[in-house]
């Protein structure tokens, strides 16, 4: 794409957290109009990079350029009066204000620069998002997660900015309501809004960009239009193998055709990502193949008279176990011998005897 003006200048960009470097001479340049992604890995520094140029992090060294002013040294409140709004990761919203509130805090220097405005941008945020308006009195923190995702992007529309830096805007969030996310930042950026977007779904991120930027380790390494890049090395880069071969075609005929769905766009990418990866047989259908040709050739061997294979001699049968002997019996006890009786007392005997004499 490219037509516009550059509106973010990034150069030779430095910063990190205590002795960790984590931006090693960050560059890259977002024109008007555009809607940019930045991809990459875990770790690889997207969202710090963001943070940096929202002013939440400090740089060390380089140069950031918002519409030809240097707003490398200005503070976040300054930046955003210079045009530039962040929807943070996690759409961190206050929970216990309500919606109307949150919205009139996005407005905080558009208030203080022109106080007039307020309710026209009011009326014209509510408008872009009618449920909003619907339930403007009620807290935040009991939206569900595609109504918070609705109510961050709504804040920061209401600073009226030129750029909107989105962090992470699908994470946590159900397919359905990334469907309805992606409708509502793409009519952003046709309404002349730049976004300059880290993402973490690389379809998402490729099907709604005209511009990508790959990081890794802090530097950008890659970068082209969608339907220009090299899919193998994008999906080198990211490391998300073949399917992403698919998914860059599917976004790139996606832009170039006129009145193209996200729901056709969802099924011509399905499509392609079939006739890209050739099926594999199943083990449980590999098996069954196996099964059906081991009966034709026994079924073959039969009709023939081919002597069959001598079957694998049967598995030796455990010899079984040893009956344990049977424990002896005991001996039976043997009887006590009879007592003898006791023998007479001599006295006596004596006197029988000679009683017997005396007869």
């Amino acid at each position: 794409m490219n037509e516009g003006r550059p509106l973010l200048e990034v150069r030779d960009l430095r910063a990190g957290f205590g002795a960790n470097t984590v931006l090693h001479g960050l560059t890259y340049t977002v024109h008007e109009g555009e809607f940019a992604s930045i991809l990459g890995l875990n770790g690889a520094g997207k969202s710090v990079s963001l943070k940096v140029v929202g002013g939440v992090v400090p740089a060390w060294s380089g140069t950031i350029t918002l519409d030809g002013a240097d707003i490398t040294s200005m503070g976040a409140e300054q930046r955003v009066q210079h045009g530039l709004a962040h929807v943070p990761q996690g759409r961190q919203v206050f929970p216990e204000l309500t919606i109307e509130q949150n919205l009139r805090l996005g407005a905080y220097t558009l208030r203080r620069r022109e106080r007039g405005l307020y309710d026209a941008r009011l009326a014209s945020v509510l408008e872009r998002f009618p449920r909003l308006g619907e339930r403007r009195e009620q807290a935040a923190g009991t939206l569900s997660g595609g109504e918070q995702a609705m109510l961050a992007v709504g804040r920061a529309l209401m600073s009226d900015p030129k750029l909107i830096l989105v962090d992470e805007a699908t994470a946590g969030l159900a397919p359905r309501v990334i469907e309805g996310l992606f409708e509502i930042l793409r009519d952003v950026n046709r309404s002349g809004v730049t976004i300059l977007m880290v993402e973490q779904n690389v379809t998402f991120a490729l099907r709604i960009s005209d511009q990508v930027h790959i990081m890794q380790r802090g530097q950008i390494v890659y970068d082209g239009e969608v339907e220009a890049l090299d899919r193998d090395r994008v999906a080198a880069l990211l490391g998300v193998g073949r399917l992403l071969g698919s998914h860059v075609e599917a976004a790139a005929s996606a832009r170039s055709a006129v009145g193209e769905t996200p729901q056709r766009t969802k099924k011509a990418a399905r499509r392609t990502t079939r006739k890209a990866t050739p099926k594999k047989a199943t083990p449980k259908k590999a098996a069954a193949s196996k099964k059906t040709a081991t009966s034709k050739k026994a079924a073959t061997s039969k009709e023939t008279g081919t002597p069959r294979k001598k079957a694998a001699a049967p598995k030796k049968k455990a010899t079984p176990k040893k009956k344990a002997a049977p424990k002896k019996k005991a001996a039976p006890k043997v009887k006590a011998a009879p007592k003898k009786k006791a023998a007479p007392k001599k006295g006596a005997k004596t006197s029988r005897t000679s009683g017997g004499r005396a007869r």
